[in-house]
């Protein structure tokens, strides 16, 4: 028999995963701040690359973000890097 009054067998399960998934919120909260903060700073970068002569895009700079999130992330690491880089520097 078991009991479904808080604080019995059937409420650990439950209260384990609402704090799971308020952990997850926590994470997200803290993905889009540095995803914000990131596509800021990258914009930056291209306005004072450009005021500067440069091109607005390093395509060896990029092909490194790119490794870098595949080597970490395979495929899907891949697809992250690239709705990043075009955060910071809109679409190509």
């Amino acid at each position: 028999m078991s009991e479904s009054t808080e604080g019995g067998p059937e409420a650990a399960p439950e209260n384990h995963i609402a704090d799971l998934r308020h952990r997850i919120d926590e994470i997200d909260s803290a993905l889009i701040a540095l995803w914000q903060e990131r596509a800021a700073i990258s914009q930056e970068v291209g306005r004072t690359r450009i005021a500067s002569g440069g091109t607005r895009l390093v395509l060896s700079r990029e092909r490194e973000i790119l490794d870098r999130f595949r080597d970490a992330l395979g495929a899907d690491g891949t697809q992250l890097a690239l709705l990043i880089l075009r955060a910071g520097r809109g679409p190509l």
